[in-house]
């Protein structure tokens, strides 16, 4: 499962929750008015899941923070379902419902770019579409959750004695074709580009030293482009899968130590090449830069009395390299 946030209000709702069976690739997009909480998320789960397809052994998520909740795992623990979650900074270990995603958000774009506010009311066929849709399997996901393949739109239009049912399952008819169209043609494009870039996964083992790529390091500030590309290199503590590697990080990152290897690089030696001195690690409070002042410039105190600021001119170092600044102290 996962959510769709940033879209324009339509019908009151701004949020997606997608849900997608691993096994059919059965699919269910729920409109939301907001993120929801932990309880809200059970009960909506409960209503378009349970209801339906009964309890499932297993639910794969991101760290979002209603599906790390103590409220949420004991709630899916008292139900006998284990909960997972996707390697950090690594969406594609959830791959079948971040593909939806993808999908989804590039077809409401498409069949909504005039009215950008009217998707909640092509949510309905859209799903439908993407159920119906026979892929890789032979089998549409409807068919090899149900049996039988739902019955789909007639290739004549029939006549109609009142105008507005006609008109409003022609509409329905364009949609679901233009999705059913736009999907094909995503998923083409998508497996081309996908299996174009994917190479080998380095064959990491406990005790191996690796760099991590600092784009994933949720820093705060301006220095984020001044930073190197990896920073590390870090010792491997645990193994999880082949594609995800535990790390052994110091506490001031604060992140999850798990990691895809995609974002990770090995450190390598050569007794007649041997790498440039790694820069110091870096020191973090609260996702924010520390740095260490090695001089005074200038200093200049303003107001009077019990308040007053003072204005102070310094070199700071981080990462090993000098810089000037000026900032105000109280």
């Amino acid at each position: 499962m996962d959510f769709i946030t940033g879209l324009p209000c339509s019908r009151g709702n701004t949020v997606i929750l997608t849900l997608v069976d691993r096994f059919w690739n059965l699919v269910h997009a729920v409109p939301l008015q907001k993120l929801s909480s932990a309880k809200q998320l059970a009960e909506i789960v409960a209503q378009h899941v349970f209801r339906l397809h009964g309890l499932p052994e297993n639910i794969i998520s991101d760290r979002g923070p209603q599906l790390v909740a103590a409220f949420w795992r004991e709630f899916c623990k008292l139900l006998g379902i284990t909960v997972s979650f996707s390697s950090g900074f690594h969406p594609q270990t959830n791959t079948q419902v971040e593909r939806f995603n993808q999908d989804l958000e590039t077809t409401l774009r498409a069949m909504c770019s005039k009215k950008p506010t009217t998707w909640s009311s092509q949510l309905p066929w859209a799903e439908y579409s993407h159920n119906s849709l026979v892929n890789s399997t032979r089998f549409s996901p409807f068919q090899a959750a149900y049996g039988f393949q739902p019955p789909l739109f007639p290739h004549q239009e029939r006549s109609a004695s009142v105008s507005s049912p006609a008109m409003f399952v022609q509409r329905c008819q364009r949609t679901w074709m233009d999705y059913r169209s736009r999907l094909v043609q995503n998923q083409e494009w998508l497996t081309a580009v996908t299996n174009h870039q994917r190479s080998a996964a380095p064959d990491y083992k406990v005790g191996d030293k690796v760099w991590l790529a600092s784009a994933d390091v949720p820093l705060k500030g301006d220095l984020r482009k001044l930073l190197p590309w990896y920073i590390g290199p870090y010792p491997v503590s645990r193994i999880i899968n082949p594609v995800a590697v535990k790390l052994d990080l110091p506490r001031s990152l604060r992140i999850h130590p798990i990691f895809h290897v995609s974002k990770l690089k090995p450190f390598r030696t050569s007794p007649l090449h041997p790498p440039p001195a790694a820069p110091p690690a870096l020191r973090l409070v609260d996702g924010s830069l520390v740095f260490t002042v090695s001089k005074l410039l200038a200093s200049r105190r303003v107001g009077r009395g019990t308040w007053w600021i003072g204005w102070v001119m310094a070199w700071w170092t981080a990462s090993g390299s000098p810089n000037a600044m000026s900032c105000a102290v109280t």
